[in-house]
């Protein structure tokens, strides 16, 4: 099974200044406007799911077992599914 995964390229006007617009396309390397406020919107959302997922890491939202508990194996970090 083969799927097709089709991208909406959307155009929108948005007011920026005209630093922060260059200091964008210097960090992505970009030249046009468009490209680089695309790349950065990217980077930027990538980041932010990212920090979200450590924060779920941290606060033990997924129920992976503990390394440093008695009753970790490291040889199967995967937990076994419980017997009910």
């Amino acid at each position: 099974m083969q799927f097709s995964v089709k991208y909406r390229i959307m155009r929108i006007s948005v007011d920026i200044d005209e630093a922060t617009l260059n200091e964008v396309m210097a960090m992505t390397g970009e030249t046009r406007k468009s490209p680089a406020l695309s790349k950065a919107i990217v980077e930027f959302t990538r980041r932010r799911k990212a920090k979200e997922f450590g924060r779920l890491i941290r606060e033990n939202f997924f129920d992976y077992p503990n390394p440093d508990s008695e009753k970790a194996d490291l040889a199967n970090p995967v937990p076994p599914l419980s017997a009910d």
